[in-house]
């Protein structure tokens, strides 16, 4: 039997929201009316600003009050590609 790993496996991709933003932009929506459009917290919005991870039931709320799919509010990218969006 092997011996689990101590060390997770470095990632290299991420998940960006700026399909969220966009479409936000797109619909004239502020994030504070999506936070409770969608009944998420400000926390939870904040995170997903910073591309950091957000539960699905999160991602589920999003979509349900926006009436759309997963991918029209994010999508897989390179962490590179990200940081290089960022600077």
């Amino acid at each position: 039997m092997k011996q689990a790993s101590r060390h997770k496996k470095e990632l290299k991709t991420q998940f960006s929201y700026n399909r969220l933003w966009k479409l936000l932009i797109d619909r004239n929506i502020q994030k504070q009316e999506l936070q409770k459009m969608s009944e998420v917290s400000a926390a939870s919005i904040a995170k997903m600003g910073r591309s950091e991870n957000v539960t699905t039931d999160v991602l589920l709320r999003i979509c349900e009050a926006l009436d759309c799919n997963i991918e029209d509010i994010m999508e897989r990218v390179p962490i590179k590609e990200l940081n290089e969006r960022d600077e």
